[in-house]
């Protein structure tokens, strides 16, 4: 019987990708934790901070933002709107597009949610610089990769 070590395989802490899978672990955790007090989850948490950034937007669109697939996004938007958080409607101009805003209550839960980034840029214990940094690093690397990716 071979050895990983005789067949060249790195162990998973040696290896990027598992690093990068165990960070998204302690993040998803490190956001349940913060975001329970406000009864969100981290996808429903992405939804309003993109619909901040840019609301009345198209279904598809958000989800190309966020990379979530339709059957993912579909079921969460429904439970978003069923909470008052987010409001769906038809597009005037073309009926097969669904535009997602925020309803009032899901805009002041947006500004409550300002402290969340904070904290969770102090749990990282990294200088601005660094954080900053590495983010454009990790955005760049998810880009390259996804061109290697066939959809």
């Amino acid at each position: 019987m071979h050895r990983s070590a005789d067949l060249n395989i790195p162990s998973p802490d040696h290896m990027l990708c598992f690093s990068v899978y165990a960070a998204s672990l302690a993040f998803n955790r490190l956001y349940r934790d913060l975001l329970k007090q406000f009864g969100l989850t981290y996808p429903q948490f992405l939804v309003l901070l993109a619909l901040r950034q840019k609301n009345d937007r198209k279904v598809n669109d958000l989800g190309d933002a966020l990379f979530l697939e339709s059957n993912t996004l579909t079921p969460l938007l429904k439970r978003m709107e069923q909470s008052g958080l987010i409001a769906r409607r038809r597009a005037l101009n073309d009926a097969r597009n669904v535009l997602v805003s925020l309803t009032e209550k899901g805009a002041r839960l947006t500004e409550a949610l300002d402290c969340v980034p904070p904290q969770v840029f102090g749990s990282t214990h990294y200088t601005l610089d660094e954080f900053v940094a590495l983010t454009a690093r990790l955005n760049a690397l998810a880009d390259t990769l996804r061109k290697h990716v066939h959809a």
